[in-house]
């Protein structure tokens, strides 16, 4: 039923784990697995997603046994039977390995970036100056800084920045493990492996650095927040990386270079996920929630200087795209305003 979703996410992951092989050849670099809140990723994925099987499973079989010992048992296979079918396994296992490849490729392409030629940063002056002619001459960090302050507001947007890093992983386990229809669980899968790929072509097509890496004085006044600090961070990396690794010597560091600017995949992603919230539930509030999300998340993203407003722009193509694909891959019929959530047969 789902063939073409499965072929579209195995195709993603195959392709982008020889690019990222062919890259490691090249430029005598190193495949690194990166960390994440959870550790590498070998290890946070398959954790996250043994946290939502047991989080599935134990408080339902308390809740319907009324924690009466004897009932737990009958109660926990049911649940196992009707709901983890062997589509759902095909689903998870398929979903999280073809998603791995593709984000640990990703990383790694992205990390090889410095190494052609110094064009990693060849488009920011053009983009810098639209970014000005937008904001009618000035920059627009100075304007954003001066409309909505530099206390408050910038922990809340550090917060919200940040945010993307949990909300990747854990959206995706929420839409394998959880999604009634299974067919939405191949959905958002395709869809984010698809903007993953999308965002690394875009790095190679229309490399930059970004403005806060570019004019860091800018950003002076939010740099103790925690989304200015992992900036620092970056910036620090990113020289230490391009200044111990080169195609002519040995592959001494195992760090990778996060830096680059066009386009946002912190927009793209955030609003991939608003796209599924809206088109695959019922629920008002977390629509609202997630809606709001994006949109401050696409603020952040030019108030701290990671990105300028083409690439916020493009981040926005990248996931009506690889939504609109996704859906079309999974067979989703994109029903915008839902009564309720009908499950598929598995």
């Amino acid at each position: 039923m789902f063939r073409r979703a499965h072929i579209l996410m195995v195709s993603i992951a195959v392709s982008m784990g020889v690019l990222a092989i062919i890259g490691a050849v090249v430029f005598n670099a190193k495949l690194v697995d990166p960390d994440g809140f959870i550790g590498p990723s070998y290890l946070r994925l398959p954790t996250i997603l043994a946290l939502g099987f047991g989080i599935d499973l134990v408080p339902r079989t308390l809740w319907v046994s009324r924690c009466r010992p004897g009932r737990m048992p009958t109660v926990f296979r049911e649940r196992l039977h009707s709901h983890w079918t062997r589509q759902r396994i095909v689903l998870v296992v398929s979903g999280i390995l073809c998603f791995y490849i593709t984000y640990v490729s990703y990383r790694n392409l992205k990390s090889q970036l410095p190494f052609i030629e110094g064009r990693d940063h060849k488009f920011d002056r053009p983009l810098f100056s639209m970014d000005k002619s937008i904001f009618l001459g000035h920059e627009p960090a100075i304007v954003l800084h001066n409309l909505l302050g530099d206390g408050i507001s910038a922990e809340f947007l550090s917060s919200v920045y940040l945010w993307f890093l949990p909300l990747v992983p854990l959206a995706l386990a929420v839409w394998l493990v959880w999604s009634r229809n299974i067919g939405f669980g191949y959905w958002f899968a395709a869809s984010q492996c698809l903007a993953w790929t999308l965002g690394t072509i875009s790095y190679f097509a229309l490399p930059t650095l970004g403005p806060g890496f570019q004019h860091p004085w800018l950003y002076q006044t939010v740099e103790n927040t925690n989304a200015g600090r992992l900036m620092n961070s970056l910036a620090n990396s990113r020289v230490w990386a391009v200044n111990t690794s080169a195609p002519s010597l040995e592959p001494l560091t195992s760090t990778l270079s996060g830096v680059a600017g066009f386009a946002s995949l912190h927009v793209a992603i955030t609003l991939l996920v608003a796209l599924m919230i809206q088109y695959t539930t019922t629920m008002r509030w977390l629509k609202i929630v997630f809606w709001v999300n994006t949109c401050c998340t696409a603020v952040a993203t030019l108030y701290f200087g990671w990105h300028y407003v083409a690439d916020d722009v493009a981040g926005v193509a990248i996931a009506l795209f690889s939504f609109y694909v996704g859906g079309w891959a999974s067979g989703q019929t994109f029903v915008r305003h839902r009564v309720t959530e009908v499950p598929v047969p598995e």
